[in-house]
């Protein structure tokens, strides 16, 4: 995963868990999916506006 070992991995957990807090964590992570959720249904299907101005060039 993005060339990370279990070491760094551990750290880093330990590290987001110390400044946000046990209870903090899975609303982040609810919130950060739902961030990449949007982002690929984006990419995906891209929104009128962007057909309207590929249209004009």
């Amino acid at each position: 995963m993005f060339g990370l070992g279990w070491p760094e991995i551990a750290v880093i957990s330990i590290v987001a868990i110390l400044i946000f807090g046990p209870k903090k964590i899975p609303e982040l992570g609810t919130a950060l999916g739902k961030t990449l959720r949007g982002f690929k249904e984006e990419i995906k299907t891209p929104s009128e506006e962007t057909n309207q101005e590929e249209e004009k060039q």
